[in-house]
């Protein structure tokens, strides 16, 4: 079995891509490249090979156990190409989601209807209601200390966002804002107008469904 270091250098993948870039490469020598060396019994082209036959049944997704399985690849190197893929997704995917409507919102906060805490997210939105940022900014009781606008805000700045739209789940089930809710909403409005950044909505979740504060006229 030959290492990669018995080829010639021009065709080494790291030197092709130096050379030539990293269009000149196939999408196995990409991911040698991505993963650096083979693992025992097995050169690193022979390993990126195995990984794209399995990527090459699993199109949607690509699973960590999937590549766990393939012989001698240990967790270092099944994350390194989980990890690549989702870089890649999440920064150069044209597929950003276009936000018309409170539905549209559901998809991306759903994960929290069923958490026993409170979570509060507040997602970022590009000029073109495009979501561009969706993150969790606290976890616990929502109160005016712990969603506090600098946290709230600090990654919508960071996005360049537009807009943003807030969401929070209630443990309870009850799909009604508490005063609290109402007090924290029109705080983080007040702050993003004089950051510039419109909030087009907050809503809240729960396991039976949720509430627009737009479409229920409290903003």
């Amino acid at each position: 079995m030959k290492s990669i270091k018995d080829l010639p250098t021009f065709n080494r993948p790291r030197e092709k891509m130096a050379a030539q870039g990293p269009e000149a490469l196939s999408d196995a020598e990409l991911l040698s490249v991505i993963l650096g060396s083979g693992v025992r019994g097995k050169n690193v082209m022979q390993v990126a090979q195995s990984i794209l036959r399995t990527l090459a049944k699993q199109r949607e997704k690509i699973e960590l156990k999937s590549l766990l399985a393939i012989e001698g690849i240990g967790l270092a190197k099944a994350c390194q190409v989980i990890a690549s893929l989702e870089f890649a997704r999440r920064r150069f995917s044209n597929d950003l989601l276009i936000i018309k409507k409170a539905k549209d919102v559901l998809p991306l906060i759903m994960p929290i209807a069923d958490k026993k805490q409170e979570h509060f997210i507040c997602l970022s939105l590009n000029g073109a209601n495009e979501v561009i940022g969706n993150r969790v900014v606290t976890v616990g009781l929502l109160n005016s200390s712990q969603v506090h606008p600098r946290e709230v805000f600090a990654d919508a700045i960071s996005d360049r966002a537009a807009f943003v739209i807030f969401a929070h789940n209630h443990p309870s089930g009850v799909l009604k804002p508490s005063p609290e809710d109402i007090t924290i909403n029109q705080q983080l409005i007040d702050a993003g107008k004089i950051l510039g950044i419109t909030a087009l909505d907050h809503i809240i979740i729960t396991k039976k469904g949720y509430l627009s504060f737009k479409e229920a006229g409290l903003m």
